[in-house]
């Protein structure tokens, strides 16, 4: 057993995603979760920027006694993964293997989309990862910039007419490419997946990143024999950058509970 917390981070809430899917696979953990709110969005960022704004975050994470680190964030898994594995001396964890697996055996004519930011887009990480498991599948890929600031500020939810115009814009190629699979490669796209899968049609399968990842941290840790094995649920614990109520607002609708009363915000420049 291994009483520890996981520590979970993302640039703002997407990566709560990855934290709902923790929590129901493993109720007994602790989990300590960052989001970089107040310099949300990463992904226009360079290279150089989403490398040391992700190593303060994972400077503060570690300020509590870990026992891994979930990058719940397409972007910083990407950009930065190799930098913080070779850094921490805790297993870190990316979104971006697991998300590949999963595409790769759903998809059934080869043809897999691929949506994210334009960071993530640049590196090619996610084709790669694919070509390796599915030589002969054709990954289509588009940046999709505007879908983090939609969930951002509250809008993604069905009918809500400016979400569903955007992701008509973006994703019209792909529905006309006749993707099956479709791996949404940032961790805030899933909050939009009733949009995007509306849009997409019941035939094409979403790939969510932030669940694909919390399901190979479970696997691990059972492997590793790192689970806490607690008799009851497992503190959660949220901190961010910039508003707390804004988050603790959106927050609480997504994952289902309110989290009020739990949500701390910090200097993330100072670490």
């Amino acid at each position: 057993m291994d009483r520890r917390p996981i520590g979970v981070f993302d640039s703002g809430l997407g990566g709560l995603t990855a934290v709902r899917e923790l929590s129901r696979l493993l109720p007994g953990e602790e989990i300590i979760y960052f989001g970089d709110t107040g310099r949300v969005p990463y992904g226009s960022r360079s290279r150089e920027t989403i490398t040391k704004y992700a190593r303060q975050d994972v400077a503060f994470l570690r300020t509590f006694d870990l026992k891994a680190i979930v990058i719940a964030c397409g972007t910083v898994s990407t950009t930065a993964l190799e930098v913080l594995s070779a850094e921490n001396p805790i297993p870190v964890l990316g979104v971006v293997a697991p998300a590949a697996e999963e595409a790769a055996a759903l998809t059934r004519n080869g043809k897999i989309g691929l949506i994210g930011t334009q960071a993530s887009i640049r590196t090619g990480a996610y084709e790669r990862q694919i070509a390796r498991l599915a030589p002969d599948a054709a990954v289509s890929a588009l940046a999709c910039p505007l879908f983090v600031p939609l969930v951002e500020n509250g809008r993604f939810r069905p009918g809500d007419k400016v979400a569903e115009m955007v992701a008509a814009e973006y994703l019209t190629p792909l529905k006309e490419a006749g993707v099956d699979t479709l791996v949404l490669g940032c961790t805030h796209y899933p909050l939009l997946s009733a949009v995007i899968g509306d849009f997409m049609g019941s035939g094409v399968k979403l790939v969510n990143t932030g669940a694909a990842c919390a399901r190979q941290v479970a696997r691990q840790m059972e492997a590793d024999g790192t689970l806490a094995g607690a008799d009851g649920p497992g503190v959660r614990r949220y901190f961010v950058s910039d508003s707390v109520d804004d988050f603790s607002r959106l927050a609480s609708i997504f994952l289902g509970e309110d989290v009020a009363g739990e949500v701390a915000q910090v200097d993330i420049t100072i670490y």
